[in-house]
């Protein structure tokens, strides 16, 4: 009995113990999912619902939109700062190296002119080189003045003269101006085909006057005659005080090539050279044998300089150089603009002819590279077409346009063989 007893209250306390656990447990398991709840709706379980709750989440996220719009826009407009700024520092360079350019060559003038003085020890001494510019006449053309202020940086641009022949050439040129950054450059529309295709390119252009007997030419004459026109309307630009970078179209720009000009003389041009000998100058000795002993002459060679690429300053021997030229080929009108052009500018003073008194310099002829260069030795050399020249002009081989889109290939698309396919020379080989 007393065995019986002892075992029944053990069961009814493990009973009772088991209920307590549970309650225990489903205690714990309602305060666990209400604290879940209260983490999940702190505004309580029915609001979460209530419109004005959810009218106030759609607003929060219209802000939030709004702002981040704000934000790119702000973002924006400091890009755009910082581009004209960087422009602006890059324009403000330019400025202040060609002023001190221009000191230099200045301070030169005024060393040489200023007074008399003895010439001192050798090795010491050198003559003028940069002749003074001319002082600006804008009643010249007060029109293409406003344009030319506009447009020039540091005085200075790049012109080019062109009608509808040569439009696809046309657009390669500037398209690759554009590309390397130039801003300061100039087309001379020369019909009105020309005028309308730049200003939907966003090119600078100037038209002259349509009962301008110069344009007259422009318009109905040949490649030779137009050629010809450069040295009549470039005077204009001389006489309105700036320098001028006179440029072919069938030229494709690679670097900006005012990086690379001297300006310490009068006419600074490319050469039709091929190395330096060619380009630069060299001793060539002509034999005659039937003068026995005196069978050798030595006579002095340089390949002519480019008249479609070739940098002008404003000076007096300057102007009169185009004065030359431009007479020349209206009195001779078979004549070949780049052989008077040459010239006028080498040929020394001799009896019945004065001699131009002109400063002149020749362009580096691997930067400012013709075609022949480029041809015939450059794209063969694997040391030489790695060096990105600042011009290519393709002076040399008629077929222009396929030769000018392979050149911006190689050089800017980085297509190694787009040169490949052309000969040496003007004969295709098939």
């Amino acid at each position: 009995m007393i065995g019986g007893r002892r075992e029944g209250g053990l069961m009814r306390k493990a009973s009772q113990s088991v209920v307590k656990s549970r309650i225990l447990i489903a205690v714990a398991i309602g305060i666990s999912i209400g604290c879940l709840f209260a983490f999940l709706y702190p505004h309580g379980f029915l609001s979460f619902y209530s419109p004005a709750l959810h009218s106030q989440v759609l607003s929060s996220k219209c802000e939030l939109s709004h702002r981040l719009n704000e934000l790119k826009a702000e973002y924006a407009a400091e890009l755009e700062k910082n581009e004209e700024l960087r422009q602006q520092v890059k324009k403000l360079t330019e400025k202040v190296r060609l002023a001190e350019q221009k000191k230099d060559h200045a301070q030169k003038q005024v060393e040489t002119l200023g007074k008399w003085r003895k010439a001192g020890p050798s090795g010491t001494v050198k003559g003028l080189r940069t002749n003074p510019t001319v002082i600006p006449d804008e009643p010249v053309n007060p029109r293409l003045a406003v344009i030319l202020e506009a447009v020039a940086v540091g005085r200075e641009l790049i012109v080019a003269l062109a009608n509808w022949n040569v439009k696809e050439s046309l657009e390669i040129w500037f398209t690759n101006i554009k590309r390397v950054g130039i801003t300061n450059y100039l087309v001379v529309a020369l019909d009105d085909k020309i005028t309308e295709f730049c200003k939907s390119n966003n090119v600078p252009v100037y038209t002259r006057d349509a009962n301008d007997g110069i344009a007259s030419i422009g318009r109905t004459g040949n490649n030779h005659a137009v050629s010809g026109l450069k040295f009549h309307i470039l005077r204009e630009f001389l006489q309105l005080g700036y320098s001028v970078l006179l440029s072919d179209i069938d030229i494709v720009y690679l670097q900006n090539p005012f990086d690379y000009l001297y300006r310490d003389s009068d006419v600074e041009s490319m050469t039709d050279g091929h190395d330096n000998m060619t380009a630069y100058g060299f001793d060539d000795v002509f034999d005659e044998p039937a003068m026995g002993w005196a069978r050798y002459a030595h006579t002095m060679r340089i390949w002519v300089f480019n008249s479609g690429f070739f940098y002008i300053r404003p000076t007096i021997p300057s102007i009169e150089l185009l004065d030359r030229v431009a007479g020349r080929l209206a009195k001779e009108p078979k004549s070949w603009d780049q052989a008077v052009f040459n010239e006028e500018l080498f040929f020394p003073s001799h009896l019945g002819y004065e001699g131009l008194h002109a400063a002149r310099r020749t362009m580096d002829f691997y930067l400012f590279m013709n075609s022949k260069v480029l041809f015939k030795t450059v794209r063969k050399d694997d040391r030489l077409s790695k060096l990105k020249p600042v011009i290519v002009h393709v002076n040399y081989h008629p077929n222009k346009l396929q030769r000018m889109k392979a050149v911006v290939e190689f050089y800017v698309d980085g297509n190694r063989d787009a040169l490949k396919p052309f000969p040496d020379g003007s004969e295709w080989e098939w």
